[in-house]
């Protein structure tokens, strides 16, 4: 099934891109624009704009921008169709799906029949929990062992697989599943000629992406079989790469960005039942490594990260690489240890769901007092040399932060907590520093910081062609942003400037080919919006339009009135404006031409060739003098 077009259209006029984007980012009205802190990157100031006349964003900082669509896309990690689905669900709109032919069913992304595959199962193995005796005897009453409620073991979608070779097989077939897209989903396995489910007898963890779509699972075996591996996880597929899923992201996220702050614990039952416990900014790595791209993840919503560590002090050295990772990539990050032989898990059963979450706040330190503290075992270890060791860890993670000001507040915390000379650790922390900004730097770097050899100097003459493209620019800045507006009586700016340069070749293809295409919709009687342009369709016109929305510059309200400065926008003298930047253009095509005619008649032996060339270099001379006359440019 696909989306009817009359839904995409409904959809399109009912957003409002400040509501929508308003969901993910705070935003402050500046002018008639909207302005703040990037979703993309560890931004300080603000650098990301919304532009509601023009229905677009525009991130300067990471470069990213398009329309509220494309914004979903790209902050929630998911596909078009879902951002259109997400959109209409957020303004109570009915999609409408159109059937599909045998072909297009037959060429239906791979992607998508991993999802639906996936659901399948999830629902097969949430049937399974409820309403089978094995599922019900041994799954559910699992789950209410470890105190989960009905209510959370359905928001986190549990299930329980059959203890059966093909349980799951069985019932996909009759449904008219494949076995090929069942293996690609890593719900089966093959071995010789037999094929079996690679979860049987086991409880079941789907894991989510940012969307709620199921991308795979985690299971436990309940059996005591020392055989059996305790959790296995689905491999990796086209739409579960393990490196960039946090389990429980889903669920947390929009608490973690009304509460400005991520719990990371380890475990999928350390999610739920902290979850239950009323903490639901909460996420786990799911027994794996923490990741950049996972921190990159948890940064979309906060830049606040509280790791939460059971008593196991060999468990907490080992993890000591993501936390500096965590530095590493500009986040703030707070740890918790819980006594000695619980988790989060269990601990979080033993009290009430407010002494837990006191518990969570108050025990909360930042990482140089819980670094220096399990490196020292307390303070109980105040061997000289083993000191030296715990001095040299903590100023190598705080080399990672990449905030220059916040380094200089750990340097002066830790030289209090270690008792040790401030000056010293910055002479330290700088050798650090430029240690690795040598190692960060190519071989071929260091060669550019000899001296140069002795040579001739040589004057690199400039690429004429390449001087075209800022007007070759400004001239579709020009059809973008005012094509609509007159130029005269008889025409628009648009007309205006695509008839002129309609013979003209462009340096910049992608620039020919946005301008082509605004002479097609011109030619269709369509309005030149930015909406026109901008699509999943060609994301290098959607991203050169975007660039052409200029937002970052204003003047702002009440300038005039305050500093009695007045101020002309180009708006007000458009046809001044358009017809300008033709002279330009064509002075810089002139001047190639000059150029290229220059080179050849240097390289020209035959006395009739050079005279012709002659007698067309004076006349390209003369036709230059004219336009920059035009212009009111003076040369020598």
């Amino acid at each position: 099934m696909a989306i009817s077009d009359s839904t995409i259209q409904e959809i399109k006029n009912r957003i409002d891109i400040v509501e929508v984007i308003s969901d993910f980012v705070s935003l402050k009205k500046v002018g008639s624009n909207y302005r703040g802190l990037s979703p993309f990157t560890n931004e300080k100031t603000p650098s990301f704009y919304v532009s509601p006349s023009k229905e677009i964003f525009k991130c300067f900082s990471s470069g990213k921008g398009g329309d509220a669509i494309s914004f979903v896309m790209e902050v929630e990690g998911i596909s078009y169709i879902e951002a259109l689905k997400y959109l209409a669900g957020k303004y109570g709109i009915e999609v409408q799906e159109e059937e599909q032919t045998d072909e297009q069913i037959q060429a239906q992304n791979e992607r998508d029949s991993l999802f639906i595959i996936l659901n399948f199962a999830s629902e097969f193995f949430k049937k399974q929990l409820f309403q089978s005796e094995e599922g019900k005897s041994i799954g559910l009453s699992y789950f209410k062992e470890r105190g989960f409620n009905e209510q959370t073991i359905k928001t986190f979608e549990l299930g329980y697989s059959l203890d059966q070779w093909d349980g799951l097989l069985k019932e996909a077939k009759s449904k008219g599943y494949s076995e090929d897209i069942l293996e690609k989903a890593g719900l089966i396995l093959r071995q010789e000629n037999k094929k079996y489910d690679r979860f049987r007898g086991r409880v079941m963890f789907p894991i989510q992406n940012v969307a709620g779509k199921v991308i795979a699972f985690g299971a436990r075996t309940l059996r005591s079989d020392k055989k059996q591996p305790k959790y296995i996880n689905s491999p990796e597929t086209d739409v579960y790469h393990k490196s960039n899923i946090l389990y429980g992201i889903h669920q947390a996220r929009q608490a973690i960005r009304n509460e400005d702050l991520c719990y990371l614990v380890e475990g999928y039952t350390d999610v739920i039942s902290m979850h239950q416990a009323g903490v639901h900014n909460v996420v786990a790595s799911s027994g794996t490594s923490l990741t950049k791209e996972q921190i990159q993840l948890i940064s979309r919503y906060t830049k606040n990260i509280t790791v939460l560590y059971d008593g196991d002090s060999a468990g907490i050295k080992a993890s000591f690489r993501g936390i500096d990772m965590i530095l590493e990539n500009d986040l703030d990050v707070r740890a918790v240890v819980f006594p000695d032989g619980q988790d989060p898990d269990s601990f979080s059963r033993t009290m009430t769901s407010d002494a837990f979450q006191e518990y969570l706040k108050s025990n909360a330190r930042d990482f140089i007092t819980f670094k220096t503290d399990i490196l020292t075992d307390g303070g109980k270890q105040t061997d000289p040399t083993k000191k030296v060791q715990v001095i040299r860890d903590i100023i190598e993670s705080i080399s990672l932060i990449p905030d220059g000001i916040k380094r200089s507040v750990y340097v002066s915390a830790s030289a209090n907590l270690l008792d040790v000379e401030e000056q010293v650790l910055l002479s330290e922390l700088n050798k650090l520093i430029i240690q690795k900004q040598r190692k960060d730097k190519k071989p071929e770097a260091y060669q550019e910081e000899l001296p140069p050899p002795v040579a001739e100097p040589q004057q690199k003459k400039p690429d004429i062609g390449s001087l075209a493209f800022p007007v070759e620019r400004e001239c579709l800045r020009l059809v973008i942003n005012y094509g609509h507006e007159p130029f005269d009586e008889e025409m628009s700016i648009a007309e205006f400037v695509l008839g002129e340069t309609e013979s003209i070749n462009f340096e910049n293809k992608l620039i020919e080919e946005t301008l082509n295409w605004a002479t097609q919709l011109l030619d269709e009687g369509k309005k030149l919006d930015a909406d026109q342009f901008i699509g999943p369709n060609n994301p290098s016109m959607s991203q050169l339009v975007i660039d052409m929305l200029e937002m970052k510059y204003f003047v702002s309200e009440g300038w005039e009135e305050r500093h009695r400065i007045s101020t002309m926008h180009e708006s007000e003298d458009l046809p001044n404006a358009a017809y300008s930047a033709i002279l330009r253009l064509k002075r810089k095509k002139l001047e190639s031409l000059i150029h290229q005619n220059e080179e050849t008649l240097k390289k020209s032996k035959n006395q009739d060739e050079q005279d012709e060339l002659m007698r067309m270099h004076q006349h390209l001379k003369i036709m230059l003098k004219e336009i920059n006359d035009e212009l009111g440019t003076v040369i020598s």
